[in-house]
């Protein structure tokens, strides 16, 4: 269905990078990522974890390369996939050198924990070399010594110095080909945070609410911060970091970019909470059909209403709708137009042979 006029969201006009084949900011579509946690030097572990994360939709991943044996590994992982690979990188300059010269498309770095201007040079050069982008990640965690000495604590004005400073080393290093990120786990210091550097800087920034949390208090704290930055047009690149498997990641990034209209991908279940006056079991029926239809990756919207007091109304909006009526019939929309009733029985497999059918018409 058409989206509505007042969903519309300005993004922030952005400088357009690379991330391999990957474009980031500018009129980019708002990409989604992931972190492998298995060990690097697990190469075998780490491949099938990349290409589940790529099944789930991420458009790149980030690996951590935490000492030499890793960045080897991190050579046959990047032959093996072809998810761009973001290496992570902490203080030391020659992991950062030996990724770039691996293949990785992107380095998560801050130049200014790296060391001597000469180590930095050096970075800035091999990612040069290797056509590989840099990600300057500011965190609130692990601020630089004498920014924390200038604020006492993490502060947006902390978050956003730091990320200044590593940005004129970028610079004067000739290099731009950068996004940027002042991730804290606490909401507000983060939205405010990018809220500040978006409104000084036009370089894409990677948004995030890191540390968030278990999977479910961690896409909620993620959806309300990422929520509030994407609605005002902050915001390039998303990952959602939870404590849970990495593909979960993935699928609320996505469910947070659909929610807000800004990147739809597989079906949408509008459902109703339930209560007496349901004529199915909405709840179970929900559940089983979402599964079922896990696997489209074409945009439709489905309403699944246990009654008629809500139902016609939610169908008329979406791509199937699915309205219960009394003694066992249910009424069926396609494109917001009555379509048929149907009884209870086999009813789960027509909905789901419906949008099965409504997917492959959208590939045509």
């Amino acid at each position: 269905m058409n989206i509505r006029p007042y969903r519309n969201i300005n993004r922030r006009k952005t400088k357009k990078i690379m991330v391999g084949n990957v474009p980031v900011g500018g009129d980019s579509p708002i990409s989604v990522q992931s972190m492998t946690n298995t060990l690097t030097t697990d190469i075998k572990g780490t491949i099938n974890q990349i290409n589940e994360i790529m099944d789930a939709g991420a458009d790149f991943v980030r690996v951590s390369c935490t000492d030499e044996e890793s960045t080897k590994a991190l050579k046959t992982i990047i032959r093996n996939v072809s998810l761009p690979v973001i290496a992570d990188i902490h203080f030391h300059y020659k992991r950062a050198i030996e990724a770039a010269e691996a293949g990785a498309a992107c380095l998560r770095i801050n130049p200014g924990n790296i060391g001597s201007n000469e180590r930095i040079n050096s970075v800035i050069q091999a990612a040069k070399d290797n056509n590989c982008s840099i990600r300057i990640g500011v965190n609130a965690g692990s601020l630089e010594k004498n920014i924390l000495e200038k604020y006492k604590s993490p502060c947006p004005e902390a978050l956003v110095e730091s990320a200044l400073n590593n940005i004129k080393i970028l610079e004067d290093g000739n290099f731009t080909n950068f996004k940027i990120s002042v991730k804290a786990s606490d909401i507000f210091l983060a939205v405010l945070a990018y809220e500040q550097l978006s409104k000084i800087s036009n370089y894409p920034l990677h948004i995030g609410i890191t540390e968030a949390g278990s999977l479910n208090y961690g896409t909620i704290q993620s959806s309300i911060g990422l929520g509030r930055l994407l609605w005002t047009g902050i915001g390039d690149t998303i990952r959602v970091s939870l404590s849970a498997n990495p593909v979960e990641e993935v699928k609320a990034g996505f469910q947070i970019l659909k929610s807000l209209g800004i990147r739809n991908k597989g079906v949408t279940i509008i459902s109703c909470p339930s209560c007496a006056r349901q004529n199915f079991d909405v709840i179970n029926t929900v559940k089983i059909i979402e599964e079922k239809l896990s696997h489209i990756k074409e945009a439709i919207s489905l309403s699944i209403i246990g009654c008629v007091v809500n139902g016609p109304g939610e169908a008329k909006q979406t791509n199937i709708g699915v309205t219960g009526g009394g003694k066992n019939f249910h009424q069926i929309y396609i494109d917001g137009n009555i379509s048929h009733r149907m009884e209870q029985k086999d009813f789960i497999k027509h909905v789901v042979d419906l949008v099965e059918d409504y997917a492959e018409k959208v590939r045509v």
